[in-house]
């Protein structure tokens, strides 16, 4: 596979050339390029080996800089240097703050929606609804 080492060595861009270049051709190699990259996972970025296998690397033409893969190379400038770092970890922990308050918010109807089932199960088959347990979320 000294083709697809070679492409590999160019990135994503080129599998995709390639693909629709298969495409453009004929759609059938195109299918098969498609299917071959994601049975490969080249393509993908979901499941267990996390965000793909160009993630954070300096030829993916973005300078290897992604969120959540801080780099601590300098850009010359102090000043710049010290506001970037600031900014970055107060972004962090506002993520973590976010993502803290998505948990409560979930617990939350998650209580109420059991809370509801608790109140339905107690008044039994064929009762009405008063109206005095918990409207679900």
């Amino acid at each position: 596979m000294e083709l697809a080492a070679k492409l590999d060595s160019y990135g994503k861009g080129a599998w995709i050339g390639v693909m629709v270049l298969g495409f453009i051709l004929f759609w059938p190699a195109g299918l098969a390029i498609l299917a071959y990259l994601l049975w490969s996972g080249r393509m993908g970025c979901w499941g267990k080996r996390g965000p793909g296998r160009w993630h954070g690397t300096k030829d993916n033409g973005i300078g290897g800089f992604w969120p959540g893969s801080r780099q601590n190379k300098s850009s010359g400038n102090h000043a710049f240097d010290e506001y970037r770092e600031e900014t970055l970890r107060r972004l962090e922990e506002e993520q973590d703050e976010f993502f803290q308050f998505l948990n409560r918010l979930r617990h939350a109807k998650d209580k109420a929606e059991f809370d509801q089932f608790m109140a339905d199960r107690k008044r039994g088959p064929g009762q009405p609804d008063t109206g005095d347990s918990p409207a679900p979320a």
